[in-house]
């Protein structure tokens, strides 16, 4: 049973997070994807993974995502990467941590790197979706979706199509996040961080392209980078086999002398 606890980070903002805690070890830092919350199978696997390993973990929720207090209509990438930030600095603290990021949460552990580049020693992404806001919504909505965002601010799109059995789900998406997602373009941005990264994505992934991490890799350019494309993955590799993957990815991490 998970034991959820609350980082308060302002006057008004509590999120809800999940931790194991160690004065001076090595943690893995997970962020979450768009709408997601830590009550998946991801952020449960890699605590236990870090619990085996005598590792330190953090998992949060963003602002508005799951139990966190905030409202999900007023949050953005730059509100949600400095929850990120502050939520680092608070569990993790001078500690040194591998980032795993998941769809969105890549994107948010990008922007980790104007930060904290002394300390962070690895990244991994699964279905990695950096600028994904312009790239794979706005781009691709009808002229009515986009005039309907302009002029109310906000659209409620829908995922997914019955007849075709795909599953369904709806989202909320406003102006302000479009916009400000165009505030925190980082796939021009180089990082010259000797590190280890890896990009897990999945071959059959419907949300994501796998180019999207292909970029990710491109923005490293002293890095030992490897592209993992798993047969048969879909965009979140929860699945027990594909998450063995990448603690096999994780072990080599914690053992590579880069």
């Amino acid at each position: 049973m998970k034991k959820f606890k609350y980082l308060k980070i302002s006057r008004t903002k509590k999120l809800r997070y999940i931790d194991n805690y160690y004065k001076k070890k090595l943690y893995i830092v997970f962020l979450p994807g768009f709408m997601s919350d830590i009550e998946g199978k991801k952020p449960t696997a890699f605590k236990n993974y870090a619990i085996r390993k005598k590792m330190g973990f953090l998992a949060f929720e963003y602002s508005g995502h799951g139990k966190s207090s905030g409202t999900f209509t007023k949050g953005n990438i730059s509100e949600w990467s400095n929850d990120a930030k502050k939520s680092i600095k608070k569990i993790v603290k001078k500690n040194d941590f591998i980032l795993i990021g998941s769809s969105m949460g890549a994107w948010i552990s990008l922007n980790q790197f104007r930060y904290f580049k002394k300390q962070i020693k690895g990244l991994i992404g699964i279905g990695s979706a950096p600028e994904f806001l312009e790239r794979l919504m706005w781009k691709k909505f009808p002229k009515k979706i986009k005039k309907e965002i302009k002029e109310k601010g906000i659209s409620i799109i829908k995922h997914g199509d019955s007849k075709f059995r795909q599953k369904q789900y709806e989202y909320p998406v406003t102006y302000q996040l479009i916009k400000d997602g165009r505030k925190n373009k980082v796939l021009s941005k180089k990082i010259n961080l000797k590190i280890n990264v890896t990009m897990f994505h999945g071959q059959k992934d419907e949300v994501v392209p796998v180019s999207f991490s292909r970029k990710v890799l491109f923005l490293f350019t002293k890095a030992k980078k490897k592209m993992i494309v798993v047969k048969n993955g879909d965009h979140s590799l929860s699945q027990k086999k594909n998450l063995k993957k990448i603690f096999k990815e994780l072990d080599s991490f914690r053992n590579s002398s880069f």
